[in-house]
């Protein structure tokens, strides 16, 4: 009995530490994106097509 609740520790900690790491990617990939957008406003001008 004592075994199954150490894999369900064990399990939990792991989905835990995936969220966690999963949310820190998500805010440094959101915060990249708002600040190349705003450097792309900036230089609107000197975009050619």
């Amino acid at each position: 009995m004592e075994r199954i609740y150490k894999v369900m520790r064990n399990a939990g900690a792991a989905s835990i530490a995936m969220g966690v790491i999963l949310i820190t990617i998500g805010l440094v990939t959101g915060i990249l994106s708002i600040v190349e957008g705003a450097i792309l406003l900036k230089r609107k001008e000197d975009l050619t097509f």
